[in-house]
């Protein structure tokens, strides 16, 4: 059984998770929850741990997983004499916490330079769930320099969340005459696209409104050091 408080709390972590994949900070479970210090919110942390209701990933800051969850009450939903039931969360539908390592699709190489061909599907890449936030992500391996001033490196990898549209000035993959990707900012200009690199060395490049389909926009980037 849980004080209304313990109730709210849960309910809030739960949906942070649901909504954005990352655990609540202190502060804002604090202020959800209107409490005057963090201090409060660590006493409710551990009473709902001790209860089984959530628990605490080892070696990972802000990783917490909702085990369980209160058992909404009939009648609006408000809990009877300041406590409520409970019910187990099944194992299947347990939010991903904050530092998880997840799998996305890695399609091949993209450009930062010309554009060459993006390839099909070959291979996932690991990447920690905290860096990807909602959506659905694949990953694309750099192949070129064109991008350098936006601190995007040749044989680093994009994390791409998918969508069609973009925002003149973000960085998208752009996928050119149906055949070939390339990584760069998307601005439109006098009815045309200009896609433009991050390298003094390089030209835009400018193509009709038809000629250009977005296929998702830079979330992250990985890089490995050898």
């Amino acid at each position: 059984m849980l004080t209304a408080k313990q109730h709210e709390l849960i309910r809030f972590i739960q949906q942070r998770l649901e909504d954005t994949g990352i655990s609540p900070s202190f502060e804002e479970m604090k202020e959800a929850l209107d409490l005057k210090s963090k201090s409060g919110v660590h006493r409710l942390i551990s009473a709902l741990e001790e209860r089984g209701f959530i628990r605490r990933l080892p070696n990972r800051a802000r990783a917490l997983e909702v085990l369980k969850q209160p058992e909404d009450v009939v009648g609006g939903g408000k809990p009877a004499n300041d406590v409520v039931a409970s019910r187990t969360i099944a194992p299947t539908v347990a939010p991903q916490a904050a530092n998880d390592v997840i799998e996305i699709p890695l399609h091949g190489r993209i450009a930062a330079g010309a554009p060459i061909e993006a390839l099909e599907d070959y291979q996932s890449l690991p990447v920690p769930a905290a860096l990807l936030g909602p959506g659905d992500h694949y990953a694309l391996e750099v192949s070129g320099d064109s991008m350098i001033e936006a601190g995007i490196f040749d044989g680093d990898f994009a994390l791409i969340r998918r969508t069609d549209t973009a925002r003149d000035g973000e960085i998208v993959v752009a996928l050119v005459n149906n055949e070939e990707a390339t990584l760069k900012y998307l601005h439109r200009d006098s009815g045309q696209i200009r896609l433009d690199p991050a390298n003094a060395a390089y030209e835009a490049q400018v193509y009709a409104p038809q000629q250009v389909q977005v296929q998702g926009k830079l979330a992250g980037l990985l890089r490995r050091y050898h």
